[in-house]
């Protein structure tokens, strides 16, 4: 695996992306059975070569065609000479925050990179928080008891959200399945992690709005479930409000669970901090919600970037508990203090407004919970990833 060190000044050497290229062929990695049998047709493989191959690719998470050790080695120099080859994504470099967060570089096949984010002991949600177990305390940051991996669906997001750095970028494409699942195997790949047997959580709240690239997303979620062996309920996918998203959401037999990014207690003030509400408003958006069949006890998460001066006073915070309960399914409320980048006009809230935007929530029967930034100084934390080497 190409892994580069890098300090918060570094930048990425051509060289690397150029090794990346040189290795481009027709990837396997992100195909389904189907796609692959395809795929493999000229070479006439059983249907257990298929499924031989499937397993190295999703649960071995293997990086060669040469590590394919269940086929014959005529077979895999066939395949090769073919011009076939695994295609894992690679991590080309990293970066470490004093809390144990990593945020990597990932190389796509067009010399592209796209960011991932891991998290030891998760995603910052307060440890009250009850899907989740409470981590060991004392912990070394090597040393976890859950983690939690952010993922990204598109390179640069369309959506503009104007507290987000990756707005900055514009869209510059979608990721394929492969891509989008390959970041998970690549990020469990570095850490020698089997998700089946350690405490694995995935949030699709990474660079990019995945219902605009619903297709690849969900054939990505379709291999983390039944290739890779991630349940969906350790998965969280957040969306700013595509109605039309939600809706082909809510018709999925496998699914995770849905985040919804709110931002603000209502139309007015979102639409000034996200264009997409002049499409979708608040009430289109919580429409199409009530049409995804929850499982028992599962909950809709909103989320909330608190804004200093914007969207954090009290009277805001009325107004959330308003809308949460006018929205008539089971929801929850993640609080997040807003992380700054460079040139993002707007201030980070208080501590103790964001203590009191949560207290008023609770009080009044909302389910509420502060997420602790994860990161912040590598540029990790949530709204922070903007496609760079440098931090």
């Amino acid at each position: 695996m190409l892994d580069l060190k890098m300090s918060s000044g570094g930048t990425l050497p051509t060289s690397i992306l150029d090794a990346e290229r040189q290795l481009r062929g027709r990837s396997l990695f992100g195909l389904s059975n189907h796609e692959l049998t395809e795929e493999l047709a000229e070479f006439q493989p059983a249907p257990y070569r298929i499924r031989q191959l499937e397993t190295a690719l999703y649960r071995q998470r293997v990086s060669s065609l040469d590590e394919v050790t269940t086929w014959p080695q005529e077979l895999r120099e066939r395949v090769k000479a073919a011009g076939l080859r695994v295609g894992l994504p690679q991590i080309v470099a990293t970066f470490r925050s004093v809390d144990g967060t990593e945020r990597y570089l990932i190389a796509c096949e067009d010399g592209q990179t796209v960011e991932t984010v891991w998290m030891p002991e998760g995603d910052g949600v307060s440890v009250d928080e009850p899907d989740l177990p409470e981590p060991s305390s004392g912990s070394a940051p090597a040393a976890w008891s859950r983690a939690t991996i952010c993922v990204s669906s598109q390179i640069g997001c369309a959506v503009n959200c104007q507290f987000c750095l990756t707005a900055k970028l514009g869209i510059v494409r979608n990721l394929t399945a492969g891509e989008i699942a390959g970041q998970v195997a690549a990020v469990l790949n570095r850490h020698g992690v089997d998700p089946e047997r350690s405490r694995v959580n995935l949030v699709f709240m990474g660079m990019g709005e995945p219902f605009l690239n619903f297709d690849a997303f969900i054939a990505a979620v379709r291999l983390l479930v039944g290739k890779m062996g991630i349940p969906e309920s350790r998965m969280t996918v957040s969306t700013s409000g595509v109605v039309p998203g939600i809706l082909r959401f809510a018709e999925e037999p496998v699914r995770p669970r849905l985040a919804i990014s709110l931002n603000a207690p209502n139309d007015s003030i979102r639409e000034g901090i996200m264009p997409i509400t002049r499409k979708w408003d608040i009430a289109l958006v919580l429409d199409a919600i009530r049409r995804v069949p929850l499982r028992p006890r599962e909950r809709v998460t909103f989320e909330y970037v608190l804004l200093g001066g914007l969207n954090d006073r009290p009277e805001h915070a009325d107004e959330v508990v308003k809308l949460v309960r006018r929205a008539n399914f089971p929801g929850k409320v993640n609080l997040i203090a807003w992380n700054p980048g460079p040139g993002v006009p707007f201030a980070m809230p208080a501590e103790e407004d964001v203590v009191r935007f949560q207290t008023r929530l609770r009080e009044q029967g909302i389910p509420a919970f502060i997420r602790k930034p994860r990161g912040r100084d590598i540029y990790a934390a949530c709204g922070q990833l903007k496609k760079t080497a440098n931090s």
